[in-house]
Formats: C-alpha cells, structure tokens, sequence
C-alpha cells in the first residue's frame, strides 16, 4: 500500500536511492516536493539504484489508488519560481507547499528545483497583490524577474491547476534571485537587491528574512 508524503518530508537518503518526479534533493536527502503516494520504483538506469517517486493518484502506476485530494489550500504558504512577467500579472510554478523552515532561506533554495514542470502547480501573482500599499505605482517589472524564488500565500484557489497567490506582507516577496549578470544577489532592503560581486543594485519586492 502506498504511503502517503506531505512537502518537505524526507522520504530516504542519495546515497541508497534515486530521486524521482514530484521529489527533491536536499543535503543528501530525498525529500517529498508535493503530497501524494509514495512510489519506490525498480532498480533501473545508470545509478542501479530503487527511485522514489511522489505521484498524483490520477498518474499512478497503483492500479486502483483513489484520486488524491491533497491540493494547496487556501492561506497555505507556497515557495514558487516566476517563469513570465507581465504588465499586470506574474506567472509563477509552485515548487513547494507549506515548507519547513530550512526551506525559508535562500542558501537553501538552489537545492529545490528538481521537480519536473508536469507536477508543479501554476500560480497567478496579480499587480494587486504584490503588497499592501502603493499599488496603482506598482510595475511588475520592478518587483521580480523570471527565475527569481519568492515566498507567497494563496488567496485564492481558482482552478486545479492554477491559484492565485499575494506577496502583500512583509515576510512575503522575492528570497533568491540572479541579477542580469547571472550573478546571486542579496537583499539590501525591503525593495531591491544587490549583486555581492558588483555591487549594482536591482529592484525587487524582497521578501524580510525568516
């Protein structure tokens, strides 16, 4: 019987198995990206080893598993990259639901995207609800870039495959980012960042450290 794993549980160790869709790699661990059964697949590929696999019910290989109803839920916490930006509206891709704290900081983000795109859930960020004041002066362009990370709640469940999310909070807002050189920036305060190495500064809605 498969078991069933909720974001940010850590379902075994690199070192005895592969990771697989709807999973991670964090330190050395395996970790559950998005709730669902567990899958512990056969040996097979070039690692010869088992792989764990976390999978929506309606694409498990277990014949006769129920639909799974876990979704993100209204007021949840969601870590997502942005993929498109436009004038009124950021398209975003939910990597995590609810994270544990050691997913809250941006040293740890670089280990979290290894979830193919076909199990991330697609969130809306509207130009209203990037932050709580100000928001006719808001442009979008000023406030995240494709690829940054940001750490949203949901507001708003639209269908199942796409929600609306807000970013109006202070501990809301972009938590790793690139800046035009491809290099990591830092925050230098509330609305923008900066490159270590450079020192130029880009605009952001930064999101204030955990």
């Amino acid at each position: 019987m498969a078991t069933l794993a909720v974001p940010g549980q850590v379902l075994g160790q690199t070192s005895s198995h592969g990771a697989g869709p709807g999973t991670h790699v964090w330190n050395s661990q395996i970790v559950a990206s998005i709730a669902g059964p567990t899958i512990t697949l056969p040996e097979n590929g070039p690692s010869g080893k088992p792989t764990i696999t976390v999978v929506r019910a309606e694409g498990s290989p277990i014949p006769g598993l129920a639909r799974n109803e876990t979704l993100p839920a209204l007021e949840d916490i969601v870590v997502c990259q942005v993929t498109r930006v436009q004038q009124r509206q950021a398209i975003c891709s939910i990597i995590a639901i609810n994270p544990s704290d050691h997913f809250r900081t941006p040293e740890h983000l670089p280990h979290l995207p290894s979830t193919p795109e076909d199990v991330r859930f697609q969130a809306i960020l509207r130009r209203e609800d990037v932050r709580m004041t100000e928001k006719d002066r808001i442009v979008m362009n000023d406030m995240f870039r494709v690829g940054d990370f940001v750490r949203a709640q949901i507001i708003n469940l639209g269908d199942e495959r796409s929600y609306y999310i807000s970013t109006a909070g202070n501990e809301f807002g972009v938590v790793m980012a690139k800046s035009e050189s491809g290099k990591s920036m830092v925050p230098r305060s509330w609305r923008d960042m900066v490159d270590a190495g450079t020192g130029k500064t880009e605009l952001r809605k930064v999101a204030k450290p955990s």
